[in-house]
């Protein structure tokens, strides 16, 4: 899920916030359609990218961290070390662009944008019809405004440019050696576009960048500015002081003068801790730094904080315009100094006061006093006098912005600020000093310097009093709040997980949102599958980070999500699309045969899901599930299904399966063991042979593999055995893939990087084995150096994804690859499938939505 972009950091978590598998926030409405569901559903939007996954064995193994994704994630491309250079990414896709090219174009499949509030898929208990979203697509990390133009940067979609405040959007920075965007500035002197890569929100699905780039033509071309300084680094905010432009990230705070040469360096000016231990999340990472205006540039302030606390979180004050040496940690009067996470700070206009959003370590570890039940945030604190030191007042906590007409309650499960470690941000309206905006999972705003508060943005519509009502509610914004950017004309753009909405910030917050997303093709996937529609043509199912799993139908490009929530996995029946099994998060699966349609009162889909990770799951059920967890038909016996966390479980029942604690019955069965700490990776069934990739423990503890280990079990030979090969390399496995005709003929296909990038890695991204896996041959040959996501067999061909683009080589000739096609976007592709034709093949990218190409006779 991402893209080009360089490096991804583990990011180690200490604690929880939600402690079960349901997340509860207010009481439904009995008169809504999805009352019935509300509580658990409300669980499907928590950042849609933080349950389920595996904790270190060490803490315990909570299936509900909220950063074990980004751990899943991670490890898939640093494992088994716990960080990875960017060089290795920007290395891997030039060797990839060297390879010669074969097969015809790419063309999008997807409009660009995903409804999901489609008439007549209003699933009463898993859908987000009636949400007041909208249009959606992919998670807009980054916003930037300059005169006519909008700048809009995403997780892994490069960067978008409008000059007719979004009506329509212009693709850019889409052939970097990243598309993971972490800031964006104008440089008001002479209107260039700075772009600093690496998303900053520490999600499921976060690269590291490559650096900071700058565009004198809008967008058009690019250049980089420094040298290699910001790799690796995750750039949460650019600005200036007039004189230096500074880099808030993940490695500290750095600037460089604003008129030098491009090449000049960037200069280390904060970066405390020692880290002698070298732990990922103790880096000095820098979440916000501002100027104070009127001081000529010579008051800089930066907020050291990480969600889970370190010894040196806090403010750093510079009076001497942020120069190297002269950035000291103060205690502001009115703060609590020993719980300061992450941060985002803005000034007034005219410097006269200064606001701050703060996260709480202590709150997001647990310690939390009453009543707080689940909120992470600290609170909403002001600086009157304008100055760092204070005295700073609380003007808002989680439960003043609860009491604001916010559709999340206080105290409950599902308090505001639950995620402010992952969304939020804090802007004042340059016309306005009193007028104040702040982004949670809502957003809310003030226009009396934070004396009231009203929510601008509800999380959504389902719960609020206008619902169901005559005039009904306006539309709002998709849930999990990153970005914000005021243009001069007083428009207000906003970024979420769902993209990019805008009003003016004269409207009365209760007015409704312009959706910005018709134009912008950034949907995020994780899968794909493909089966022919009763009505023609060929269906794709899909799952989507934060939102939910999609419908392309048959001669369409329209984007359908008849399913909440994060997607995930998904099997469709290849003869009837109509047929289809969706992963929500931790192999919680539910079926649909009637394509994923309702009115709104009968339901569409049916959960039957092992996993201990549920509402309400199974006696015995499964405690191991990944976050995104595998699960598969059998090639040749359609209606045997595979799925495997810590046990291996198998289905005979295909979509009449039933499993559920209220039925009091399950019919999948358990068919191995893999272990205690073992948690499945990847998953292959085939005439009643299955192969199953498994890491355990799953989590890389430092850079020389400690603490990862990898595996391969099967039942080829009619037992169930692990398999030993001494060349296989100790890395994640993203893929089995056995040959239809023969189920002893298999290959396996890693993730990561080899060992010239990460310690006792191995080598290699591709193995084949013809004898059931005891045996194995490396037939990477030429393939570039890359994290490999998924492998199909086509027309005598192999077809491989990668996190920089897709490759081909001939079955016969296994180790002599190419590219395949011209015109896929650089962003990560995340999974491949055929058409059941199998003449088509169809790419799944973390960024850039759905394409196809169809294979040559």
């Amino acid at each position: 899920m991402l893209q080009r972009s360089s490096l991804l950091v583990v990011a180690v978590a200490t604690a929880t916030i939600l402690t079960g598998g349901a997340v509860g926030f207010a009481a439904p409405r009995p008169d809504h359609p999805s009352a019935d569901r509300q509580l658990a559903a409300l669980g499907r939007h928590v950042h849609h990218d933080s349950s389920g996954g595996i904790k270190p064995a060490e803490d315990g193994g909570d299936p509900d961290d909220p950063v074990a994704g980004t751990l899943q994630f991670a490890a898939a491309r640093t494992a088994p070390s716990a960080t990875v250079s960017g060089a290795a990414l920007a290395e891997g896709a030039a060797e990839g662009d060297r390879l010669p090219v074969r097969g015809g174009n790419w063309s999008e499949v997807t409009s660009g944008s995903a409804s999901s509030e489609t008439p007549g898929y209003a699933d009463p208990s898993f859908s987000d019809y009636g949400s007041g979203w909208g249009l959606v697509t992919g998670r807009a990390s980054a916003l930037a405004t300059d005169g006519p133009w909008v700048y809009a940067g995403f997780a892994d979609g490069g960067v978008w440019t409008s000059n007719n405040a979004g009506k329509t959007w212009k693709a850019e920075f889409q052939n970097q050696s990243t598309e993971s965007i972490g800031s964006l500035w104008v440089n008001p002197v002479d209107h260039s576009l700075w772009v600093g890569t690496g998303e900053a929100n520490t999600s499921a699905d976060n690269y590291t960048g490559q650096g900071v780039f700058r565009s004198a033509d809008h967008g058009r071309t690019f250049q980089r500015v420094g040298g290699s300084e910001l790799l690796n680094a995750q750039v949460a905010q650019l600005t200036t002081n007039g004189t230096y432009v500074f880099a808030a990230t993940s490695h500290g705070l750095w600037r460089r003068p604003v008129t030098s040469r491009l090449s000049q360096p960037w200069q280390s000016v904060l970066r405390p801790d020692p880290n002698p231990d070298k732990d990922p999340t103790r880096t000095s990472i820098i979440s916000s730094v501002t100027v104070r205006p009127g001081s000529g540039g010579n008051t800089v302030l930066a907020a050291l904080g990480f969600r889970n606390g370190t010894a040196y979180d806090g403010l750093y004050l510079s009076a001497k315009g942020g120069a190297p040496g002269s950035f000291r940690r103060i205690q502001p009067a009115g703060l609590d100094n020993s719980d300061i996470g992450r941060t985002s700070l803005d000034y007034a206009n005219d410097g006269s006061a200064l606001y701050a959003v703060i996260q709480s370590p202590a709150y997001y570890s647990g310690k939390r006093p009453s009543p707080l039940r689940s909120t992470s945030l600290k609170g909403v604190y002001k600086s009157a006098s304008g100055d760092p030191n204070g005295p700073w007042t609380l003007v808002a906590d989680a439960g003043t912005l609860g009491g604001s007409g916010s559709a999340q309650a206080f105290p409950s499960t599902y308090e505001p600020g639950v995620g402010s470690w992952y969304n939020q941000y804090v802007k004042v309206d340059p016309r306005d000093p009193e007028h104040v905006y702040v982004g949670l999972e809502e957003i809310y705003e003030t226009r009396d310097g934070g004396a009231t508060w009203k929510t601008s943005a509800p999380f959504w519509n389902f719960t609020l009093p206008c619902y169901g009502t005559t005039t009904g509610c306006p539309p709002t914004v998709h849930t999990d709040q990153h970005a914000i950017a005021i243009s001069r004309d007083g428009t207000m753009y906003v970024g979420s997980d769902g993209g990019v909405w805008s009003r003016p910030t004269s409207d009365d917050p209760t007015a409704g949102w312009k959706d910005l997303n018709a134009g912008l093709h950034t949907l995020q996937y994780f899968y794909v599958g493909a089966g022919r529609d009763p009505n023609g043509g060929t269906a794709l199912w899909g799952g989507l980070q934060d939102n939910g799993g999609t419908l392309v139908r048959g001669n369409s490009h329209k984007v359908i999500q008849p399913f909440a929530g994060d997607g995930g996995d998904v099997i469709v029946d290849p003869d009837n699309a109509d047929r289809a099994a969706a992963e929500y998060v931790d192999g919680d699966i539910t079926v649909t045969t009637v394509g994923g349609r309702s009115d709104g009162k009968t339901p569409a889909f049916r959960e039957i899901s092992p996993s201990c990770q549920i509402n309400s799951p199974i006696a015995s059920c499964d405690p191991g599930m990944q976050f995104i967890a595998p699960f598969a038909a059998d090639r040749a016996e359609p209606n045997r299904w595979v799925i495997a966390g810590r046990y291996v479980w198998e289905t005979q029942k295909g979509f009449e399966t039933v499993c559920s604690k209220q039925a009091a019955a399950c019919d999948w069965k358990i068919a191995y063991d893999l272990g205690a700490t073992a948690s499945t990776t990847a998953v292959e069934g085939n005439r009643g042979v299955d192969y199953v990739g498994w890491c355990g423990p799953c989590l890389p503890s430092d850079e020389n593999g400690g603490g990862f280990k990898n595996g391969i079990a099967t039942n080829y030979g009619g037992a169930w055995h692990a398999i030993t090969a001494p060349n296989l390399p100790n890395r994640y496995i993203t893929r089995l893939v056995s040959d239809p005709a023969n189920p002893a003929h298999v290959y396996a296909v890693y993730g990561a990087y080899s060992r010239k990038w990460i310690p006792g890695a191995g080598s290699g991204h591709v193995f084949e084995s013809k004898n059931g896996g005891a045996t194995w041959k490396d037939i990477s040959g030429n393939l570039p150096d890359l994290p490999a996501d998924a492998l199909v067999i086509a027309k005598g061909q192999l077809i491989l994804a990668t996190d920089h683009l897709v490759y081909t080589a001939d079955i016969k000739n296994p180790t002599r690859w190419a590219r395949l096609g011209r015109g896929l976007p650089s962003s990560v592709t995340t999974d491949i499938t055929l058409y059941p034709s199998g003449d088509t093949v169809v790419a799944a990218t973390h960024g850039r939505g759905l394409w196809r190409l169809e294979l040559g006779k």
